[in-house]
């Protein structure tokens, strides 16, 4: 029998919700581009209630402790003595998430000889040494596509957010006051700027299409150019990298999977090159951004925002510079973890824990390492230190 060991966030401060703001979820056909959404043989939740948290287990302690197998959850994965380093040596399963992640460094790895799969509830897994796991034979797998769309939205809300510089106005309201002046004095219109994306996969996709309506001018780059149909029904115009594209913004949007190639991408540097008083929105990982560099960049002018929910250390210490620096509009990692993505990749993570115990194959495109090396999803957009 295998012992799943599943990390999720803490629990509302108010305790596990008792009822919703909505009743229940849109049902949705499919993701966009034909990938079929995921199909366990069953689940035991209610779409639309909070799963991610301890208390929601991602719907999992019936259908696991019904086959015989163990289940622990726990939110306590840092620090000397932590639930999650006391349960990790004979743990079969390793589940975390994005936006509480349990990092599997090659330390923690090497201290698991019985873990054979590592799953996140979520998408993007550099939370786990993909060359460690390569070296000790895990299988990385995500649910891949289960909130990029999520993921998307928050990105267009922040770039609408910071351009019209709404956060300050909303909290003039909440602190009862009025100064209408004080209030534009920073705000522009999106309209008729130049928005780039760093990454034009699911996500970067996703972005390009919801801003188009905008009347702005769509740039992108990304290691697979775009067919050429894409292009030319977005308007899009193509550059061979950050380095090239980002002169040309107004407003870049990073949704980019952080690997060797992207990490600490905009540094000083390339920051240094982007038009005086752009803006930077980062919903991707934050070490694609130097932290101090970007806080460098809002003081002096150079960067009008910046914004994302990606932060390293997640959960950010309380003195994190982050926190406090001006013209941001950070928000805690939930960009993926909407009611709505929980249910996609509860479910998920549920029809990868059926095929691994059922010794049946897991869906291609959510594997990142298996066998050996990178395969699936994980052979197309990440890079290892060796690779």
């Amino acid at each position: 029998m295998a012992k799943v060991l599943c990390v999720l966030y803490d629990d509302p401060i108010d305790g596990y919700p008792t009822s919703y703001a909505r009743d229940g979820l849109p049902e949705l056909s499919g993701y966009p581009g034909g990938q079929t959404l995921p199909s366990p043989k069953g689940i035991d939740f209610t779409p639309g209630n909070l799963l991610g948290s301890v208390s929601g287990e991602l719907g999992l302690r019936r259908f696991l402790e019904e086959r015989g197998h163990t289940l622990v959850v726990t939110s306590d994965k840092d620090g000397d003595g932590s639930v999650f380093d006391r349960e990790l040596p004979d743990a079969d399963v390793v589940i975390s998430q994005p936006f509480w992640p349990a990092y599997l460094t090659a330390e923690r790895l090497a201290r698991a000889p019985k873990l054979k799969l590592a799953v996140t509830a979520g998408i993007g897994s550099d939370h786990v040494d993909l060359d460690a796991a390569i070296a000790h034979g895990v299988t990385v797998a995500e649910v891949t596509y289960c909130n990029s769309i999520s993921v998307a939205e928050h990105a267009v809300m922040m770039i609408l957010s910071l351009v019209r510089d709404y956060l300050p106005a909303h909290q003039a309201v909440l602190d009862g006051g009025w100064n209408i002046a004080d209030r534009v004095s920073r705000s522009y219109d999106v309209e008729g700027m130049h928005v780039g994306t760093v990454a034009a996969g699911r996500i970067g996709l996703a972005v390009l299409r919801r801003l188009k309506p905008f009347d702005v001018h769509l740039h992108y780059t990304d290691r697979h150019r775009l067919p050429a149909e894409v292009e030319e029904e977005l308007g899009l115009t193509f550059h061979a990298d950050a380095a090239a594209m980002v002169p040309h913004c107004d407003v870049v949007t990073v949704n980019a999977p952080l690997h060797p190639e992207t990490e600490g991408l905009f540094d000083d540097r390339l920051i240094a090159t982007m038009k005086r008083g752009a803006y930077l929105v980062n919903t991707a990982r934050a070490r694609i951004a130097d932290r101090d560099a970007i806080v460098r960049a809002l003081e002096n002018g150079q960067l009008a925002g910046y914004a994302g929910d990606v932060w390293y250390p997640q959960p950010a210490p309380a003195d994190h510079p982050w926190r406090s620096m001006p013209h941001h509009g950070m928000t805690p990692h939930i960009s993926g973890s909407s009611l709505s993505a929980q249910a996609r990749y509860a479910a998920g993570t549920r029809e990868i824990l059926e095929s691994w115990l059922d010794g049946t194959p897991i869906r291609e495109e959510y594997l990142i390492v298996d066998g050996g090396a990178l395969a699936g999803a994980g052979a197309h957009s990440y890079s290892t230190r060796t690779r």
